[in-house]
């Protein structure tokens, strides 16, 4: 019998096309997943920062007065750790982001506004650049926003002569002011009765605090406030002090009004000690909290908001909003509470 060869073709294994190799491979590789882990340890450290209340050295405070740019850069981090498919990533980088935006965008609505009766104040603040915010806007804008209180910084007696040549007296004719040469003149003006108050603070800058004598029998007490800047380590200390100083309302006292030049934001736990101790930024009960005041005199739009008007907590707050005066590298801000308790 003859034999009947039999050949057994080989198993081939067919191979998935190569651009469906070449899309089951991450964009970027190892490195590209390398540093969207740094960055997300960047967001990680911040939300540290954030949650332990302190302000540290002069780098930490740089840092937290960026933190609502670090939860858009942490938002945009998701996005693009999305895109790119590192899930593990964008997880733990959504989760920290979100507590960045809890922190900053209540800022951004409007806080429940407690029922108040009584005279409605508009307070504004503006810092004078030492006395280079143009006198002739600054006192028509008081004239056009009916402004019943204005605290100055930075009121040098250069600034205090301009403003009254301007027309101040007509609009605010009563004054406490205490000019200085450079940034250390301060200043409130009022078209109400004012009386000088004496608050001992261990300040860098002088700070006039006055009581307004309002309408239906109301008083408030007025501080304008300007706190050193945090320019380096030995200043951040001062800082902080400074900051850690500023009065308290006082129960049976009339409310009090912090207006000024903080050198601050509500990122900064000095800043949010004072909500603990009974004040509220205005700012942020009027949903305008992340409006920025500082600087105005560069060819970038403004970064930070560190001019604040903190009102009594008992006080409702109607309104904010900020205005441009040129010469100076702020924003003035105003704002209007109702002065709900009597003095």
């Amino acid at each position: 019998m003859g034999c009947v060869a039999s050949t057994v073709r080989p198993r081939t294994t067919r191979r998935a096309p190569a651009y469906l190799d070449e899309g089951r491979r991450k964009v970027g590789g190892a490195p590209l997943t390398f540093l969207l882990s740094l960055l997300t340890a960047a967001v990680i450290a911040m939300v540290a920062l954030r949650l332990l209340g302190i302000d540290g050295d002069h780098v930490m405070v740089v840092l937290l007065a960026g933190t609502p740019y670090a939860a858009g850069g942490g938002a945009l981090l998701v996005l693009f750790a999305m895109m790119v498919r590192r899930w593990a990533v964008a997880v733990v980088a959504l989760a920290f982001t979100a507590c960045l935006f809890a922190a900053v965008m209540p800022r951004a609505f409007t806080a429940p506004r407690p029922l108040g009766v009584g005279p409605a104040v508009r307070v504004l603040s503006l810092d004078l650049a030492q006395g280079r915010a143009d006198a002739a806007t600054v006192v028509s804008l008081i004239r056009s926003q009916h402004v019943d209180v204005v605290t100055f910084q930075e009121l040098t007696p250069q600034s205090a002569t301009a403003l009254a040549a301007a027309g101040l007296a007509a609009e605010l004719p009563d004054q406490l002011f205490q000019p200085g040469d450079g940034p250390t003149g301060s200043g409130v003006a009022s078209r109400y009765p004012l009386k000088p108050v004496q608050i001992e603070t261990p300040t860098t800058f002088p700070q006039v605090t006055a009581q307004v004598s309002l309408p239906q029998g109301r008083a408030i007490l007025v501080q304008s406030v300007h706190v050193r800047p945090p320019t380096d380590d030995n200043t951040t200390d001062t800082w902080k002090r400074e900051l850690d100083a500023l009065p308290d309302p006082v129960d049976g006292a009339p409310p009090m009004v912090l207006a000024g030049d903080f050198n601050a934001t509500v990122d900064h736990a000095g800043l949010r000690a004072e909500m603990v101790s009974g004040f509220v930024d205005a700012a942020s009960q009027a949903g305008d909290g992340l409006l920025p005041t500082w600087p105005t005199d560069g060819r970038l739009p403004p970064l930070l908001p560190i001019d604040h008007v903190l009102v009594d907590k008992r006080c409702p707050v109607d309104t904010f909003a900020t205005f441009d005066v040129p010469g100076t590298d702020h924003k003035a801000v105003l704002t209007q509470f109702v002065a709900t308790v009597n003095g």
